[in-house]
């Protein structure tokens, strides 16, 4: 069912980030181009696996958003996109986030007190983007009924488990400077095999 996945994260390219190994891919970065086919299948395998009895999807700027329109077209379900810009609407909450390679304020709005939310992201490394997010919106008083991460790189999901919430992964690659190699994904065609 991943194919397209599978085949352009073997193929993506690396670069350094300080000590950082940063793999650039269409679904993380927009980069070098968002083929449809990707999306489509990326988004099926959400669609067959996520918890999709929500009243909103959240999701989070910048990548998040082609995930979140798309997923929203095909089910119906509204969504929300936790911004990096201040609008200081009645309600905003600020979300401070610190990643692997960044830090910075994030803002949630509206999400009211009992919505039942869908979490569906790009990627988790550190966990710490999700980590304020789900910080953000218990403090909203939404429910967390589901997430679902296309891309899982290093320790970010057990952090995320050990705060009491399952998190979904579609593919869970490493990566050095050689490459990125696929360690497992949701589908079963996918094996643990080299780059």
């Amino acid at each position: 069912m991943l194919k397209n996945l599978r085949e352009t994260m073997k193929n993506a390219p690396i670069v350094k980030r300080g000590a950082y190994n940063y793999f650039i891919h269409p679904i993380s970065d927009g980069v070098p181009v968002v083929k449809p086919e990707l999306l489509r299948e990326v988004i099926a395998c959400i669609v067959k696996n996520a918890d999709l009895d929500v009243d909103k999807i959240v999701t989070i700027e910048a990548m998040g958003l082609p995930l979140g329109a798309a997923l929203s077209t095909i089910t119906d379900i509204p969504f929300i996109i936790i911004r990096k810009r201040k609008y200081e609407l009645p309600g905003e909450i600020a979300v401070h986030q610190t990643t692997g390679y960044s830090r910075g304020e994030l803002y949630l709005n509206g999400i009211n007190k009992g919505d039942r939310v869908l979490i569906i992201d790009d990627v988790i490394s550190t966990g710490g983007t999700l980590k304020a997010v789900i910080k953000a919106l218990e403090m909203a008083g939404a429910v967390i009924k589901d997430i679902v991460i296309v891309i899982e790189r290093g320790e970010g999901k057990k952090i995320i488990e050990d705060m009491g919430y399952d998190v979904q992964t579609l593919i869970k690659i490493d990566v050095d400077e050689h490459g990125v190699k696929i360690l497992g994904c949701i589908d079963e065609e996918c094996s643990p095999t080299g780059h």
